[in-house]
């Protein structure tokens, strides 16, 4: 949009006060007033007589006489309008007085009603436009004549076309309304609206128009002497500075506002002055915060590149290491030693001295407790001071321990429990990893892995009872607890087993195992009779499912769980799957050759008197061999005990023969 700008430069003075004497037309100095477009938007409605029309073809022509008319000067355009608006000429239409005085003077004047909004609207649109011979960076100048009250809204519009840079002049004669008029001109209204009586005084308002378009600019036409700007006023100037500028006494000459001296300003450090406005700075070794005001240390330490070993100090223009407590600086300045108090003797322990950095604690040698006073040690009864959980007897050793069972029983695989043997009945379900991964020659000694297991149990349908689930991106039941009672079926039937490739879903194959293959329909005993269930699940990868909630779910169904690995098998999910203590239910090695040993490891029986039911030992007279051979033992020893006894009692009768010698 074009702002509004006052003709010639400034802006134009009350039009209330009226010149009295003008020189003829023809002698008239033509005004050098600049590039002007002016329109005239001419009211001819029937309320306009003949005679007064002709008034305001003289009235317009008048005003053209006094102009520098030309393409590069100003250029004029008419419109009038009644109910409909009609554009006599643009603003190049004509480039000369004559052809605009032709133009006018064939005015036909419309003599209907008065939309001086439509007509304003029009100017704007049209009139106004590049089409129509407007000039970007001119000023544009409407000069409404009217006289009568507008039979449509003009506020508005008006506004609007003054939003866009026109400025408007409202002239009014007899009968129009002085509301309309200031609602259609620009501001200040004493400038812009004229009112007279009749159309025979609108010459005048054409004299002091003349006088303002043409008055001499003496900013332009004197020696003014302003340092800056000067700016005209009719008949006089006065000089201006520029922003951040004060105008010294002598009204001409300026001086840069210091705000900086003058203490007006934010800056926490150091202020920077320019005219009339400032910017803060900081000191070295500080930076300018986001408010452009404060100032901060700059932290040397955020550039990470101080190598500091422990923790990096920023001071003022740069930065220091320093460690964390129990450590010392080394002379580079950047790397930490922990302080070992128990090497350099400086500690109080009677046996063993534990060094952290900077600070030590005092333990005792195996066999020893930690008295009070956290230095000394005294030697311990483990059997007296630990729960060392033997079932029948707890013998103590220096700094150890050892259970022992009662005569014609077995100290278990735990060390601590009693029994007649070792080995029981058990539904066990092998998981194998079939995944892409495992390859076909691994694949076969995983099979050999699973035959090996299937050797050490005691395999009936009434002992020891193996199913066998084959897992990838599905999952497959080879065969079932309930197909197999000998363990040559199972290890033929293992051997068959067709390698199936693809993915590691480990999550659904123990989804599978504890929904399927531990049901009764698959030959899993019930629960009522206390067979233990076992689960094994032997893996080569990581699970390319969530394995959490089903290694979860078949521990809460009493399902013990073990879990091999082998290769890239990840330690953490096979920590999960096994059952506690995870150190007795958890396998792994790097290597399928290795597999084997694991085999051999693998204690998966327990004790017959925790399950029920037709119980198969595998080697029952070894068993009762070593009952017997206790039994025997202690019936030797009891012998033994006797003949001792006897020969005690011999020896003090001699002993008492010699004495009654004497």
């Amino acid at each position: 949009m074009r702002p509004v700008i006052g003709l010639c430069g400034f802006s134009l003075l009350s039009l209330a006060v009226l010149t009295t004497a003008r020189p003829k037309a023809g002698t008239e100095q033509k005004c050098k007033s600049g590039p002007v477009d002016l329109v005239f938007l001419i009211d001819s409605s029937r309320s306009v007589r003949p005679h007064e029309f002709e008034t305001m073809r003289k009235f317009m022509i008048d005003i053209l006489n006094t102009l520098d008319i030309g393409p590069d000067a100003t250029r004029v355009g008419v419109v009038q309008y009644s109910s409909q608006v009609r554009s006599e000429f643009s603003l190049k239409a004509h480039g000369n007085l004559d052809a605009m005085v032709k133009g006018i003077n064939q005015i036909i004047p419309l003599a209907q009603g008065t939309m001086t909004g439509l007509a304003i609207k029009y100017v704007m649109n049209a009139a106004f436009t590049e089409e129509e011979g407007d000039r970007p960076k001119v000023p544009n100048v409407a000069v409404i004549v009217t006289d009568g009250r507008p039979q449509d809204r003009v506020a508005e519009v008006a506004a609007e076309a003054r939003e866009k840079g026109i400025e408007i002049y409202a002239v009014g004669v007899a009968r129009a309304d002085m509301t309309s008029l200031r609602a259609m001109a620009s501001p200040p209204f004493e400038d812009h609206v004229f009112l007279v009586e009749s159309f025979d005084l609108i010459h005048q308002f054409g004299l002091q128009f003349q006088d303002k378009l043409c008055g001499v600019d003496l900013c332009l036409e004197s020696d003014h002497g302003c340092e800056h700007i000067c700016e005209s006023s009719p008949g006089s100037y006065h000089c201006l500075c520029l922003p951040g500028y004060t105008l010294n006494d002598d009204g001409k000459t300026c001086t840069a506002i210091d705000l900086c001296a003058e203490g007006k300003h934010d800056c926490e450090q150091v202020c920077i002055s320019s005219p009339g406005s400032f910017s803060c700075d900081c000191n070295k070794g500080y930076k300018l915060n986001d408010d452009k005001k404060t100032c901060s240390m700059i932290d040397y330490c955020s550039f990470g590149n101080h190598s500091c070993d422990h923790e990096c100090v920023s001071v003022l223009n740069g930065y220091h290491c320093r460690c964390n407590e129990g450590y010392k600086l080394l002379e580079d300045g950047k790397t930490c030693q922990p302080i070992d108090l128990c090497a350099e003797g400086k500690h109080e322990c009677e046996q063993i001295c534990i060094s952290a950095p900077g600070v030590y604690t005092c333990d005792c040698n195996k066999g020893f407790k930690l008295n009070e006073d956290k230095k000394t040690c005294t030697n311990m009864d483990l059997c007296n001071t630990v729960e060392h959980g033997c079932e029948h007897q707890c013998v103590s050793t220096p700094g150890s321990y050892y259970c022992i069972c009662p005569e014609g029983q077995l100290l278990q695989e735990d060390g601590k429990s009693c029994g007649t043997c070792k080995s029981a009945n058990i539904d066990l379900v092998l998981l194998i990893d079939g995944s892409k991964s495992v390859r076909p020659q691994n694949f076969e000694l995983v099979k050999k892995f699973v035959n090996q297991v299937v050797d050490s149990l005691d395999v009936s349908a009434h002992g020891t009872r193996v199913g066998l689930v084959q897992y990838s991106s599905r999952v497959r039941t080879e065969f079932p607890l309930n197909m197999y009672h000998t363990a040559d079926e199972i290890k033929a039937a293992v051997m068959k087993v067709e390698y199936m490739e693809k993915g590691t879903m480990t999550g659904l194959a123990l989804k599978h195992m504890v929904e399927n293959s531990f049901s009764e329909a698959e030959g899993a005993r019930p629960l009522s009779r206390n067979i233990p269930r076992i689960g094994l699940v032997f893996t080569d990868g990581r699970s390319q499912d969530d394995i959490t909630e089903f290694a979860k779910k078949a521990k809460e169904a009493g399902i013990t769980m073990y879990a091999v690995g082998v290769g890239k098998a990840v330690e953490d999910e096979l920590r999960e799957i096994a059952s506690e203590p995870v150190e007795k239910h958890f396998y792994y090695t790097t290597d399928f050759s290795a597999i084997s040993t694991i085999a051999e490891n693998l204690k998966l029986n327990v004790c017959p008197e925790e399950s029920q039911g037709e119980i198969e030992v595998k080697d029952p007279c070894a068993c009762e061999s070593l009952v017997e051979f206790q039994q025997a033992t202690m019936s030797s020893l009891e012998q033994l005990t006797q003949k001792l006894a006897g020969m005690t009692a011999r020896l003090e009768q001699l002993e008492n023969q010699l004495l009654s010698r004497k």
